[in-house]
């Protein structure tokens, strides 16, 4: 017995509505925004996007904030508000607050994990945790920035057991492509993700490498059986599939299907919140954070939910849980396979040269 859950997922609207960008929202369980609400962070935009965002037809609405939600950086607001509003600062309190407290189904995460479960009596009933982060590594002035010394302490904080990643940087050298063919996004990321190996990773900020990849992780084997696949990092060669993606302005749903029916089921196993040790965001106080200062078109991925009654058992014959090496051995041994998803809106990235464009213009999704 399976149950699916299925998450729409979307990135760098930048103050675009779905009827403004050109996309219809596909029906879901879960609706995932990884960053970018705004273009800067102004409090009308923060208004108009919570908006569409809190009435969407979606049992739980996770949201992080990207580089451009600037006033929802409290610190980095305080030093540099005035580049991006002059002298009519806004009040990053008040901008938080219009996000947090938009409607009960949005969950906000800045660089912390959660345990959701889905309790619709019409909807799929499933537990999962994830992970979300608002930062990204960038040249110039944005908020949520790092630096490249503190991106390993920065990554690693992401807890081993998580069924499911969002940041707003994408990981290195996937969906992370630009049009001269560099790669903008975070090694570090890359090299976290290959050891906790959970079974979705969404992300955005490079908006030109909009789409999927299926990763099979490190084995040394996978170059000799796929040569031309095979991607070199480190010690390992991981295996890349990259997804195809409908036309632009092609009419069809970009419908990433992870349970087997139209493709292969993604080799990776969830655990539900019994197992993962941790609680809803509003009722935990040691979630593994960065503490942020207080003062100053879309992708469906359905994704499988097994009964768990064989792997929770496994679980509680497991003491050698109790170190996270171990506990990451015992993952790796259970998740094979992550899927990447860069779901940014976005066509054209700042300064938007030649005029800002969208990604799914006349379409219903991408």
């Amino acid at each position: 017995m399976r149950r699916k859950t299925r998450f729409v997922c979307v990135s760098d609207t930048h103050g675009y509505t779905p009827s403004e960008a050109g996309f219809k929202l596909p029906a879901g369980d879960v609706l995932i925004h990884a960053g970018d609400l705004t273009n800067n962070g102004s409090m009308s935009e923060l208004r108009r996007t919570m908006d569409w965002i809190s009435k969407a037809d979606f049992e739980i609405k996770i949201i992080v904030a990207g580089n451009h939600d600037v006033t929802l950086d409290s610190e980095f607001y305080a030093k540099n508000g005035h580049i991006f509003h002059g002298q009519k600062l806004e009040d990053p309190k008040q901008c938080i607050d219009i996000v947090t407290g938009a409607a009960p189904s949005v969950v906000l995460l800045r660089h912390q994990a959660t345990t959701i479960h889905l309790t619709r009596g019409n909807g799929p009933r499933t537990t999962f945790t994830v992970f979300g982060s608002p930062f990204s590594q960038f040249k110039g002035s944005w908020a949520f920035g790092y630096e490249s010394s503190e991106a390993v302490a920065l990554w690693d904080q992401i807890p081993p057991n998580v069924d499911i990643v969002v940041t707003h940087t994408p990981p290195q050298s996937l969906c992370d492509q630009k049009p001269d063919g560099s790669f903008a996004g975070c090694n570090s990321l890359r090299q976290t993700l290959s050891r906790i190996r959970p079974p979705l990773a969404i992300c955005g900020h490079v908006h030109e490498g909009r789409g999927y990849r299926r990763v099979r992780w490190g084995d040394a084997s996978i170059m000799e059986m796929h040569p031309d696949e095979g991607v070199e990092t480190g010690d390992r060669v991981d295996r890349v599939i990259h997804g195809a993606l409908p036309p632009r302005g092609s009419k069809k749903l970009n419908l990433v299907d992870l349970t087997g029916k139209r493709g292969d089921r993604l080799d990776s196993h969830s655990f539900a919140c019994e197992t993962s040790g941790m609680q809803p965001l509003s009722e935990t106080s040691n979630a593994r954070s960065l503490p942020l200062p207080e003062n100053a078109g879309s992708a469906a991925v359905i994704m499988p939910d097994e009964q768990r009654n064989r792997e929770n058992a496994s679980l509680s014959r497991a003491p050698f849980l109790s170190t996270e090496d171990h506990c990451l051995r015992y993952l790796s041994s259970l998740r094979k396979e992550t899927c990447v998803v860069n779901a940014a809106i976005m066509a054209t990235s700042w300064p938007h040269r030649g005029g800002q464009t969208v990604q799914c213009t006349h379409g219903r999704g991408h």
